[in-house]
């Protein structure tokens, strides 16, 4: 591994006092990476918009990174200036720009209907005052038209005045390669982190690789498949697959990894040591 690698970390806000107190102990285990953030998502619509800051701000406390992230769907402009200004006040200097997704039943999209008119509008509101991270789809977003027009809704997010983006998620290292290049290509050249997910369980994994579109390629699936309910040996075999993935990574000179931890330390700690 590269001994310049540096590492970021996913939470999503607990519900419960004993989920927090059990984040805290992730947060903990994690810290011993010197992590140059953790980020903590906003539920659909805004559902947890109380919770994630709320462990925002317990993050910074505690001397860390924090970087919250921003969905704009079903917002409106007000209300994403309060939730900015109140980022702002506390000192929160980084967000994870995103559109977001659709809530179940949902009839207004609100203000914002792309993840680019939300960086415009931050941009507009608050200057050079965050640095905004957006998402990338190397294996391409679910509801893009073309791999090109993809890339293309990719560029208007940066020109808009992202500073960085974060990956989906993915098993095939040379998508995230070829992704890359092709944005190189339109003139990109804002860093491009690779997120990583371990693989905790396949029921699990199925389900959210359905939903963002991420491949997990046949030979994973089988071998994956192949394990049943035996979940040591599966998590064994997969710390082994994603340290590879990160391995090949950090060859290839990519200095930056983003973990989605889904609050748990154990098996990321595992791949990290084994890079």
């Amino acid at each position: 591994m590269n001994n310049k690698t540096s590492f970021s970390f996913e939470f999503f806000p607990p519900k419960t006092a004993e989920g927090m107190a059990n984040l805290r102990q992730v947060r903990s285990e994690l810290a011993k990476f010197s992590p140059e953030f953790f980020s903590v998502t906003f539920g659909a619509g805004g559902s947890t918009r109380d919770r994630t800051m709320d462990t925002v701000l317990e993050i910074q406390d505690e001397g860390f990174g924090a970087a919250p992230h921003i969905s704009c769907i079903s917002s409106s402009k007000q209300e994403i200036r309060d939730l900015l200004q109140a980022y702002q006040a506390k000192g929160i200097k980084r967000l994870v720009t995103l559109r977001g997704d659709i809530p179940s039943g949902e009839v207004s999209v609100g203000d914002f209907k792309y993840a680019s008119e939300l960086v415009e509008f931050i941009r507009a509101e608050t200057g050079d005052w965050f640095h905004l991270e957006v998402a990338a789809y190397p294996e391409f977003h679910p509801e893009a038209g073309s791999a090109q027009k993809d890339l293309e809704n990719f560029k208007r997010k940066i020109d808009a005045g992202a500073d960085s983006a974060i990956t989906q998620y993915f098993y095939n290292v040379d998508a995230y390669f070829r992704f890359v290049e092709a944005a190189q290509k339109l003139g990109i050249s804002a860093p491009i982190i690779p997120g990583i997910m371990p693989i905790y369980n396949y029921t699990q994994l199925a389900r959210f690789s359905n939903v963002c579109g991420a491949e997990i390629p046949r030979w994973l699936r089988m071998r994956l498949e192949a394990y049943g309910d035996d979940l040591p040996s599966l998590r064994a075999f997969g710390v082994d697959v994603v340290a590879d993935i990160c391995g090949k990574l950090s060859q290839a000179g990519v200095d930056k990894m983003h973990f989605y931890t889904l609050n748990q330390a154990g098996i990321i700690g595992q791949i990290i040591r084994q890079l």
